[in-house]
């Protein structure tokens, strides 16, 4: 292969077709920025929910991210209408789609269920709300996990780079976009609070989002992915068993470190994440309106992070390099938020709030290259489910203890001013990203491939002879 790839050349996808893929990944930007914000917002708000309960059953989405592992292997494995991933793709989406439509009606009836006052009721209804999340949780390992290994598929690893950038780029415009569309549609029930309008309103806007999702789905998917004939068949795949992925997994030391590195690198981008509007609003006096914007202003510096390491930085340093590269950035990155912080310099956080999400941006290229270039071909379903096991877990546990740790820094000095609970976030945080930089020194791709395709050399070779 020539060193210098043509801009519309990933391995039989061209521009207008790895386009019209990303557009899967806007979708599901888009629905996080649905139920994270506005229907967790609806349902604090207009629906009076326990904040615990709203976000405890919308976090049973990441408790069950162990189902990504099971989900790639049958992605690998077991082929569905004579293709590997587009199935399990389609499959997760309608699940998807078909559980928001009904976690309108469900929220709306455990609102009933915790004022009627009987405790068993309200535990039922408690319990089917966070079994509907838990389900949704499901539906979108399903389908992010075959997704992920259908790029795997359709891409070399000299071309992954890019086509991260491009993917993960069109997943921050779909949160943008996203939050835009949602904000305008959302003000016709502003002010209002009679729950039989609100359902009504939600029930159709939820409808109209999911079909929109569902169309994209398809026509994202459409083709992409070659059907399996007589000549085409992967037998390969076809004869690893559960366990037999389980032994290769566990097979390389390489694939614990990268999975300690990913667990480590998602804390040290997340721990802030829960607390960050919080901060600009005690330390800095902001208005809702001004700190919605920190999100904005970090979004806006990840997409061109994610898009100038794809196509500039990762292909010149090399993709171990430019992720130790991204460590350091958000290092120094959260360094300049301790100091804004401290010396309340508010004309200087929306600078360091782009420089913290362009750094983000370039560390996140950089490790989902690499985790896309630690997957054996036969196995890519399994590998991108342990994976994304890895950031799924690491990002909701990342949540739970930035809020923890705001409350501990509160707790040890209540005579520091609000920046003593922030600035400890901010001071785990980088220590955080710290460990992270020093696992992955240790990581050798070449060291990962050497001692998995043995491994799953000999697990072939024994059930070809059983």
């Amino acid at each position: 292969m020539a060193a210098s790839i043509e801009f519309n050349d990933f391995q039989g996808l061209r521009w207008p077709t790895l386009l019209r893929l990303s557009l899967f990944q806007a979708c599901l930007g888009t629905l996080a920025v649905l139920f994270t914000g506005t229907f967790n917002r609806i349902l604090i708000t207009e629906l009076a929910f326990p904040a615990l309960l709203a976000g405890g059953g919308l976090g049973f989405e990441q408790l069950v991210s162990p189902a990504r592992v099971l989900f790639g292997h049958l992605s690998d494995s077991h082929p569905l209408m004579g293709k590997h991933r587009t199935p399990y793709v389609l499959l997760g989406t309608i699940a998807i789609c078909l559980l928001a439509i009904l976690s309108v009606p469900v929220s709306f009836m455990v609102r009933e269920a915790l004022d009627s006052g009987s405790p068993l009721v309200a535990a039922a209804g408690i319990a089917a709300f966070c079994g509907l999340f838990a389900l949704y949780g499901l539906g979108t390992s399903m389908a992010s996990t075959s997704y992920l290994a259908l790029v795997i598929d359709r891409t070399t690893e000299e071309q992954r780079p890019r086509c991260i950038g491009v993917i993960w780029a069109m997943l921050t415009v779909g949160i943008i976009v996203g939050a835009i569309a949602i904000s305008l549609a959302v003000r016709s029930i502003d002010g209002i609070s009679d729950p039989v309008i609100l359902q009504s309103w939600l029930q159709k806007f939820m409808i109209a989002i999911t079909s929109i999702v569902m169309l994209l789905a398809i026509v994202s998917t459409w083709e992409v992915e070659k059907p399996i004939t007589s000549g085409t068949v992967r037998p390969v795949q076809d004869l690893i068993t559960l366990q037999d992925a389980w032994k290769v997994v566990t097979s390389s030391r390489q694939i614990v470190i990268f999975f300690g590195f990913l667990v480590l690198f998602t804390m040290g981008l997340f721990l802030q994440d829960p607390i960050l509007e919080s901060f600009g609003a005690e330390v800095f006096g902001m208005p809702v309106s001004k700190t919605t914007l920190l999100n904005a202003w970090w979004g806006s510096g990840t997409l061109v992070g994610l898009l100038v390491a794809g196509w500039f930085i990762t292909p010149k340093l090399g993709k171990l390099a430019t992720a130790r590269l991204g460590c350091w950035m958000v290092m120094g990155s959260l360094f300049l938020l301790l100091i804004s912080g401290w010396q309340q310099a508010s004309g200087l956080l929306p600078v360091v709030m782009v420089l913290f999400g362009l750094a983000a941006g370039v560390g996140t290229n950089s490790a989902l290259t690499l985790m896309l270039d630690l997957t054996l071909p036969a196995m890519a379903g399994t590998f991108v489910g342990i994976w994304g096991l890895a950031q799924a877990l690491s990002r909701g546990f990342g949540k739970v203890v930035g809020g923890g740790l705001l409350d501990l820094g509160r707790q040890l000095l209540p005579n520091a001013g609000p920046m003593a609970g922030y600035g400890l976030v901010f001071s785990i945080e980088i220590l955080v990203m710290a460990s992270a930089l020093i696992v992955l020194n240790q990581l050798s791709v070449g060291q990962f491939r050497e001692s998995t395709t043995q491994r799953l050399d000999m697990v072939l070779m024994a059930e070809i002879d059983g």
